[in-house]
């Protein structure tokens, strides 16, 4: 492919479309059909700034006639509506592309398997994020100059950042990049400095996100297992290379390749000498298809791999004398005075950081204690971020419960409700109340004879007694939750996993769920693919194991999905915090 046919003008046909976003914004994309017999599909977002027309050169570049190829405007960008340069949140901007991938399956028939994701920069990044939190079942990845670490050229310019957001609120931080910065290409050049859709402007609090999501997803790029190219500009004034090396070297993909372009600048697949880099792409795109996917059995994930590692480095005692030990030591002393006064940590002392007590007591978010000093500490205590990824998470929770019996309902069928491991049963009532309608009936089960009977108070508080119950039991007993309600329609269950590590105990659990859920029911079912705070947790916090440490194995959500889909379920939606940390997901029950 030589420079002429490389620097041509888009020759496919196109047409511009809309789809909704989760919160009812219409975002703006581009669509060049396929010729003749579709291939497969590659789905194509731009860099932070700049929108779907700065990609469309890459259509007939790529030279895959059979290949459909859509490309967005992220909102904030583009011919997309919103503030320039803003999103609600950097969560938000990567549930959009979920949205869209789902759009584009529901709407134009394309199965993630067919797809190839081709990313740039700040879109790499959103998409690297996506794959990490979604675990969606594309065919690959292309990454191009992900922007995992921009170069901000002005000492202690974060923490600056970061001082200001909290004095002024949110503002707007304009880009230095200059085109000359970007690109060798002087067409390119022009055309950049010209554009009137390109946003010069970027939101602090993106901008801020954007530096922790990419922290968090290069140190667990473990988790994502879709094959996966990365190309790295060698001569990048935007973007620190490291950590794209870093994030390579991480991957958990059987299949990945890494391209270092000497002499490039940051608009990798827009430079002057860019049929390299689009021949590598274009190669790599054509052998996924050549092949069938591959596979990655996550099964044994609890026995051996990065979160088996990570878990037993967590139970194992620290050195005698060692610094961390002490630590450590004075942390859980002041966790005992501090439950000495807040009543939220005495709780977790009497019960266990990981009981159904304390996790009521999360979901009522009162502080209380003893005096001024008392309500001051637990209010810190319940601010921690996990108890907030938890009450996010129990919200999640009611809004996939709501969205369940909706569905439930649109079809004719009863909404009948088992929830196997249901602590107090505050979300699913709360759920169940705010929806209007009452299902045919609800029961809840627990391990707990003390949530059992707080349980049956709240039922009692709330006069629901004549559809729902409440009673004890096993979730890991597959026999016992195949058999407690027949003819389920919701199976939940919430927290529960993230506490054992054994897959075993989960595989037996989703067994007796898949029995008692209906073909056509739903399954939600919760995750915890991250947490900031793990050792924290394991080396000062309780369990409800008789007070054994609280030491937890993350589950990535690939390995999460794939339990859940080998049980017999197919996977519809899902939903997580803005720190990455609980996931809720709703799955459907697949005919036997």
């Amino acid at each position: 492919m030589g420079m002429n046919s490389m620097h041509r003008l888009n020759e496919r046909a196109v047409t511009e479309s809309h789809f909704a976003t989760d919160d009812g914004v219409e975002l703006f994309y581009r669509h060049w059909p396929a010729s003749g017999t579709r291939r497969g599909t590659v789905v194509m977002f731009h860099r932070g700034h700049e929108h779907s027309g700065r990609m469309a050169h890459l259509v007939d570049e790529l030279d895959l006639p059979d290949f459909d190829v859509f490309a967005w405007d992220a909102r904030g960008h583009g011919r997309s509506p919103g503030e320039r340069g803003f999103s609600p949140s950097f969560a938000t901007s990567v549930r959009d592309v979920q949205t869209f991938v789902d759009h584009l399956h529901n709407v134009h028939g394309v199965a993630p398997q067919e797809m190839v994701v081709l990313a740039q920069s700040v879109g790499a990044v959103t998409v690297a994020t996506w794959a990490h939190d979604y675990a969606p079942q594309v065919r690959a990845l292309v990454l191009a100059s992900p922007a995992f670490k921009v170069k901000l050229y002005v000492p202690f310019a974060r923490p600056g950042l970061r001082l200001l957001q909290r004095l002024r609120g949110n503002f707007f931080v304009n880009s230095y990049v200059k085109a000359k910065f970007l690109t060798h290409d002087p067409a390119r050049q022009a055309s950049f400095a010209a554009d009137p859709l390109i946003t010069r402007a970027i939101s602090v609090h993106i901008l801020l996100a954007l530096y922790e999501a990419a922290e968090r997803v290069v140190a667990d790029a473990a988790a994502i297992t879709i094959p996966t190219q990365v190309l790295i500009s060698g001569a990048d004034w935007v973007v620190h290379d490291q950590p794209q090396h870093d994030f390579f070297d991480r991957l958990g993909s059987t299949v990945k390749e890494k391209h270092v372009l000497e002499g490039f600048f940051h608009d990798t697949l827009g430079e002057a000498d860019r049929e390299r880099a689009i021949a590598l792409v274009r190669g790599f795109i054509l052998r996924q298809f050549d092949s069938p996917a591959p596979t990655l059995d996550l099964n044994d994930a609890d026995k051996a791999g990065t979160t088996f590692d990570e878990a037993q480095t967590l139970a194992a005692p620290l050195p005698e004398g060692s610094f961390k030990g002490w630590w450590w030591k004075m942390y859980r002393k002041s966790l005992r005075w501090a439950g000495m006064v807040s009543d939220g940590v005495s709780l977790g002392h009497r019960t266990g950081f990981d009981s159904g007590s304390t996790l009521d007591y999360v979901y009522r978010n009162e502080a209380g204690g003893a005096g001024f000093i008392g309500r001051m500490v637990d209010r810190n205590y319940l601010d921690a971020i996990g108890w907030r990824g938890i009450r996010q998470r129990k919200l999640h929770l009611e809004e996939l419960i709501r969205d369940a019996m909706a569905r439930l309902r649109a079809d004719g069928a009863a909404v009948r409700v088992l929830d196997i491991a249901a602590g107090h049963g505050r979300y699913v009532l709360d759920a169940l109340m705010a929806e209007g309608t009452a299902p045919e009936s609800v029961l809840l089960r627990d391990y707990s004879t003390i949530n059992v009977r707080d349980g049956r108070r709240l039922i009692a508080e709330k006069n629901l007694a004549g559809i729902a119950r409440f009673e004890e039991g096993d979730a890991f007993d597959a026999e016992s939750v195949a058999g407690a309600q027949p003819g389920t329609t919701i199976g939940i269950v919430s927290g529960l996993y993230e506490l054992f590590p054994s897959n075993d105990l989960v595989r037996a659990s989703l067994g007796g769920m898949a029995r008692a859920v209906e073909a056509g029911g739903y399954l939600i079912y919760t995750g915890q693919p991250w947490h900031p705070q793990l050792e924290m947790i394991a080396r000062a916090l309780t369990s409800h194991r008789q007070g054994e440490a609280w030491v937890m194995r993350r589950r990535t959500q690939a390995e999460m999905d794939q339990l859940v889909r080998e049980a017999g379920f197919e996977k519809i939606g899902q939903r997580i915090d803005e720190w990455g940390i609980f996931t809720v997901s709703i799955a459907r029950r697949k005919a036997a």
